[in-house]
């Protein structure tokens, strides 16, 4: 009978443990492998180009210079005195109220150019409910934060005449349109119910 010698390991002679070998994967991924080296690469600190000026144009050594006058001169400002800055501003620094005048002066001067080109009526509300069909005036919105498509639509009134209510836009009955958030449009159709406008016409801006 063969059999099989139990290897004598106590506590005062512990097996020997095995050594990982090189081609082990446990080797690869000990901490040693990830310890980073504070001293930087020997040829990053040998390099030579630091510093070094690769191309320059004209004379930009120590340039002087010289003006001739200039006593008793005085500035003059050019156009209307509230189209010059004469004091410090924040650049790039807008106001809430600002931009909505802004954006509510751009829906009056569009809505005019509408108006004209079309041969338009005056424009209705967008949150009065009208059984026949009316036209609007408005800016084009999403009710998400997602892409616009076409049940995502919504229409901004204008202050003169839906003092800047929204309304949700039923576009099925369009046959082709082109529309993004921000657009100044005209729109035709019916509101019912005074909460979704059925879009029968689109007028659009041309150039």
């Amino acid at each position: 009978q063969n059999s099989q010698k139990r290897s004598n390991s106590t506590p005062e002679n512990p097996p020997p443990k095995r050594t990982l070998s090189s081609r082990s994967p446990y080797a690869l991924l000990s901490p040693n492998s990830f310890s980073l080296s504070v001293t930087p690469s020997p040829k990053y600190a040998e390099r030579s180009s630091r510093g070094e000026v690769v191309t320059s144009f004209g004379s930009v050594q120590g340039p002087s210079w010289s003006g001739t006058g200039g006593r008793g001169c005085t500035l003059k400002l050019y156009g209307l005195p509230e189209e010059n800055l004469t004091k410090s501003y924040k650049f790039m620094f807008q106001k809430a109220l600002d931009v909505r005048e802004v954006l509510s002066w751009r829906i009056e001067e569009l809505g005019d150019a509408l108006k004209s080109h079309h041969r338009l009526e005056d424009f209705a509300s967008v949150t009065l409910p009208a059984q026949e069909p009316v036209t609007v005036l408005g800016r084009v919105g999403c009710d998400s934060n997602g892409k616009l498509n076409a049940k995502s639509v919504t229409l901004e009134g204008d202050r003169q005449y839906s003092s800047g209510g929204q309304i949700p836009l039923e576009l099925s009955e369009l046959k082709e349109y082109s529309l993004f958030p921000g657009q100044i449009v005209a729109l035709e159709g019916t509101n019912s119910t005074g909460k979704k406008m059925v879009v029968s016409k689109l007028y659009e801006v041309t150039p």
